[in-house]
C-alpha cells in the first residue's frame, strides 16, 4: 500500500510526520514501571524463549597457603569454579487497533485521526508499563504467603494464598521444579520444614495481586498450630517485603501500618546489603499518591524538614527532590487491593528498585520487511509499532490505526550472590528490588 491510496485530506498529515510525532508524544508520557527496565534487542530465529547465562563470583580467598603444601605441579592448591545461574525471558504479541470511517467522521476529520493515534498510543504506554510491572512484582512476591485453610489434623499437605516462590529451586544456576530430590527450606507458623512439591489450585483463590493459589506438599507433617490459617508462610529464599510494625504477612497488617520514612531506609539497606547498583547515583521508589502522603505525617518525615516549610517538596506537596538515596516516582499503576478481612482498607505497595531489577526484550525484527512490508506505513516509536492501514474495504472508507509491540519482560535472580561473596548478602533469590506493604 501506499500513501497515493489514501484521500487527499490525509496525505498531507501523513507526510509531514504528523501522526507519528503525536504518538510518539503519548508513549513518552511516564508511568514509571517500565523505566527501570534495563532493555535488550530479542534476536530474530532464535525461537519465543531466550535463556540467559549470569556467572557469579568465587569466594573470598583469607587463608594463606600453607609451605609444606606448596609442591608439586598443582603447588597445593584445588581448582575453583565460580557459579551460574540462568533466567529466562519469553516475548508474546500484544496490540490493539481502531477503525475510523471517512463518511461518518468527515466533520474535523484530521483532528480524529490524530486523535486515535494519540490515544493508541496512550494505550501502549499504559499496557507496555503494566506489564512491567506484573513482571516485577511476580518476583518480589515470591516465597511470601500464608496459610489459606486450618488443618484438623497433622499432615504433610497445607493449602496457601500464593505458591509463586516456591515452586522452583536452582540448581546449578539452572531453575528446577521443586521435588523430592530439590527441596526448599520452608518456615511455616513457627517452625523450619522441608519443602517436597508444590500444586497449583483448579480453581485460583488468591487474594494477592497475580497470585496463585494452591498447595504445599513437605517431607514431614505440619503441626496444628503451624497450620492454622493466616499463619505466615515464607521460604528461605524469599523477596525481602517490608511492613511497618513487622508484620509477617499481608493479612496480619493493621490500620495503624502506614508507611514510615523508617521502611523507605530499611529498603536501601537491604538493597545495599546486597550492593545492588543505583540508578544515577539513587534508588528508584515507585510509590501512589496515598502512599506519598502518608510520609508527610511521619514523624521522622516532619523532623528532617523542620523549618523547610518552603523548600520544593512542601511548596508543590509532593516528593519532587531525591533524598534518602532515593528518587521518588509518582504512579497510578500501583497494586491497590482490600485489607483481607477488614473492610475499608486497603494495602499498598511502594517498590524501591535498583539497577537491573528488570529486563525488557524487544523483538528485533518487528520491522522487518516479512512483518511489515516494504509499502506499509509503520513507524516503530519507543519500540512499539504504529501501523496505519488504507480502506481496503468495498467504499474505500474505512481506515484502520493499530499498535503492536511483540517482547516481554523478566526479573532476573541473583542466586550466585551470597554471604561467601558478599558477607552482608541476604538469601533473597531476587535481590534488587524491595517491596513495602502498608495500610492506607
Amino acid at each position: 500500500m501506499t500513501i497515493a491510496n489514501f484521500p487527499a485530506s490525509l496525505q498531507p498529515i501523513i507526510q509531514q510526520g504528523y501522526l507519528e510525532r503525536e504518538f510518539e508524544s503519548a508513549l513518552h508520557s511516564r508511568l514509571g514501571y517500565r523505566d527501570i527496565a534495563d532493555r535488550e534487542i530479542f534476536a530474530v530465529g532464535i525461537g519465543e524463549t531466550l535463556t540467559k547465562t549470569r556467572a557469579g563470583l568465587k569466594p573470598s580467598v583469607t587463608t594463606p597457603l600453607a609451605p609444606s603444601t606448596n609442591t608439586n605441579l598443582d603447588n597445593g592448591l584445588t581448582p575453583q569454579y565460580f557459579n551460574i545461574e540462568q533466567y529466562t525471558l519469553s516475548i508474546n504479541l500484544y496490540g490493539a487497533t481502531t477503525d475510523l470511517n471517512m463518511v461518518t467522521s468527515r466533520v474535523g476529520i484530521a483532528s480524529q485521526f490524530m486523535l486515535n493515534a494519540s490515544i493508541n498510543g496512550e494505550q501502549a504506554r499504559r499496557s507496555l508499563d503494566e506489564l512491567a510491572r506484573n513482571s516485577l512484582f511476580s518476583a518480589y512476591f515470591g516465597g511470601n504467603t500464608r496459610v489459606n485453610t486450618t488443618i484438623s489434623a497433622p499432615g504433610p499437605t497445607i493449602a496457601v494464598d500464593d505458591v509463586r516462590g516456591f515452586q522452583y529451586v536452582s540448581v546449578n544456576g539452572v531453575p528446577t521444579a521443586v521435588s523430592s530430590t530439590n527441596t526448599l527450606t520452608v518456615t511455616v507458623g513457627a517452625d523450619v520444614y522441608t519443602l517436597i512439591g508444590v500444586a497449583v489450585d483448579a480453581t485460583n483463590v488468591s487474594t494477592t495481586p497475580g497470585g496463585i493459589s494452591g498447595e504445599l506438599t513437605f517431607s514431614g507433617n505440619i503441626s496444628i498450630g503451624d497450620g492454622a490459617s493466616g499463619n505466615t508462610v515464607q521460604a528461605a529464599n524469599a523477596s525481602v517485603i517490608i511492613r511497618p510494625g513487622g508484620a509477617s504477612n499481608t493479612s496480619l497488617l493493621g490500620p495503624t501500618n502506614t508507611l514510615t520514612m523508617a521502611n523507605l531506609l530499611d529498603a536501601v539497606a537491604k538493597l545495599r546489603l546486597n550492593n545492588v547498583p543505583d540508578i544515577g547515583g539513587v534508588y528508584h521508589c515507585h510509590l501512589d499518591p496515598v502512599s506519598a502522603r502518608q510520609l508527610f505525617a511521619d514523624p521522622d518525615f516532619k523532623q528532617l524538614f523542620t523549618m523547610g516549610y518552603d523548600t520544593e517538596t512542601f511548596r508543590r506537596g509532593e516528593l519532587v527532590s531525591p533524598f534518602l538515596g532515593l528518587r521518588f516516582v509518582p504512579t497510578t499503576e500501583a497494586y491497590v487491593q482490600p485489607l483481607p478481612g477488614q473492610p475499608g482498607l486497603y494495602v499498598r505497595r511502594p517498590i524501591v528498585c535498583g539497577q537491573g531489577a528488570l529486563i525488557e526484550g524487544d523483538y528485533a525484527g518487528m520491522a522487518e520487511e516479512d512483518v511489515a512490508p516494504r509499502d506499509a506505513i509503520i513507524s516503530i516509536i519507543d519500540g512499539v509499532a504504529m501501523v496505519t492501514r488504507e480502506p481496503i474495504d468495498r467504499l474505500q472508507q474505512i481506515i484502520a490505526q493499530s499498535w503492536y509491540w511483540i517482547g516481554g519482560f523478566t526479573a532476573p535472580t541473583d542466586v550466585t550472590t551470597n554471604p561467601s561473596t558478599i558477607p552482608t548478602a541476604t538469601n533473597a533469590a531476587y535481590k534488587r528490588a524491595v517491596m513495602i506493604e502498608h495500610v492506607g
